[in-house]
């Protein structure tokens, strides 16, 4: 972890680092919950979903996650969650992490990533441009009835709605090669 740089949330220059919609829509990020490196300890998913925004007067990451992934239960259970951002050079090990379940693959082995503990219950990547260290604030199940726009039920052809969480950022650890 000594390639990583830990900055509090408020001095972080996230305008100047992160574009929202690029980084998290075209680029992608991964959302990781867990309490130690062991495999079994932790679990990642790629996003294309979600949002950087203020809410309740705080820095806040929105992102949304179907209770059919194994990675929920990671994020129910644990305080913490990571969202990391990674450089386009890495999309392919993103791709590998959204298309195969970390039930039954060592994700971090097959995408060629390295875990690491960030902090106490933060599981972030030393490839990552940047690990955003979050705490669970708020969440809530996306309900179908709440729709305006009907055909965003397209979205949901098996029924397994989202739960949307708002993260409150507390840190960011970038990578030194990518220089504040």
């Amino acid at each position: 972890m000594s390639d990583l740089t830990c900055l509090e949330a408020e001095k972080a220059p996230l305008d100047m680092m992160l574009k929202p919609f690029s980084s998290i829509g075209h680029d992608w990020m991964l959302i990781t919950a867990g309490s130690a490196v062991s495999r079994e300890s932790w679990n990642t998913m790629t996003a294309s979903w979600g949002s950087l925004g203020v809410f309740w007067n705080k820095r806040t990451v929105t992102c949304v996650i179907r209770p059919t992934r194994h990675t929920f239960p990671f994020v129910e259970r644990e305080g913490l969650v990571t969202f990391s951002f990674f450089d386009q050079s890495m999309k392919g090990s993103l791709q590998i992490c959204g298309s195969t379940s970390g039930a039954e693959t060592d994700k971090a082995q097959a995408a060629g990533l390295t875990p690491v503990l960030l902090e106490k219950g933060a599981i972030g990547f030393s490839e990552a441009k940047f690990n955003l260290v979050c705490r669970k604030l708020y969440s809530q199940d996306i309900d179908p009835l709440r729709f305006i726009e009907k055909s965003l039920e397209g979205n949901y052809p098996e029924k397994d709605y989202h739960r949307m969480y708002i993260c409150e950022l507390l840190r960011v650890y970038q990578n030194d090669k990518e220089g504040f």
